[in-house]
């Protein structure tokens, strides 16, 4: 980071997307765009000469597509530390999944706005996952009709009110949805989900809210 501010990378093919995504990011005060790319292969020229701490990638573009990009910079043995989030138009579960395989720290749709595009960044800086409410319901929905291998963690290990919250995530709201619903601020919910991560051994929010679904917390 430099400054104490986020350094971002945006690859994305469309030059109207990326003006969009910087003016959101710059008018952040803890984030600075520091390069853009309009491919793959342009994007892992300037990953490695300005070394940003996070990259926002389309999943289609020329060259070297998004998802390609993710498994070559999400490593633990590429040469600059960096966290993707991926972000795309079009609901593919292949993208999703591929994507978080290959170690990406956010997949969100363009629709999803700019509040959740700022929290994605926030959250892969944090070491968390952030998913777009619509992609993680299409989640479970594949989820619920799958064998459970192996107990899953009881109600009992959570506090009332982080099963209340676990049970908002698996309806798919945003930290922000959530500071609204129960009437208490982000950083709070932030503090909240990622106990709820810790106790339940959940990798990401999908996580959390797989969890609700499987052990009933949340009814079809």
């Amino acid at each position: 980071m430099a400054d104490g501010k986020t350094r971002i990378l945006i690859a994305d093919d469309q030059e109207r997307v990326r003006i969009g995504f910087r003016l959101i990011l710059d008018s952040q005060p803890d984030m600075c765009v520091v390069a853009e790319a309009r491919d793959g292969a342009e994007a892992l020229t300037l990953i490695r000469s300005r070394r940003p701490d996070v990259v926002l990638t389309d999943v289609r573009m020329p060259n070297i597509d998004g998802l390609e990009l993710t498994r070559q910079v999400a490593s633990a043995g590429f040469e600059v530390p960096v966290k993707v989030i991926v972000i795309t138009t079009f609901e593919v579960d292949e993208y999703v999944h591929t994507a978080l395989h290959h170690g990406a720290s956010g997949f969100l749709l363009k629709r999803s706005g700019p509040n959740l595009l700022v929290e994605a960044v926030r959250a892969a800086v944090n070491g968390d996952t952030l998913i777009s409410p619509q992609v993680t319901v299409r989640l479970l929905e594949q989820l619920r009709h799958r064998h459970i291998a192996g107990p899953l963690p009881g109600s009992a290990v959570l506090t009332d009110r982080e099963r209340e919250i676990a049970v908002l995530v698996g309806q798919g709201l945003s930290n922000a949805d959530i500071a609204t619903e129960l009437f208490i601020s982000i950083g709070t919910v932030k503090t909240h989900v990622a106990n709820i991560q810790r106790k339940l051994t959940a990798r990401s929010r999908v996580g959390i809210a797989a969890w609700a679904w499987q052990t009933g917390q949340i009814q079809p």
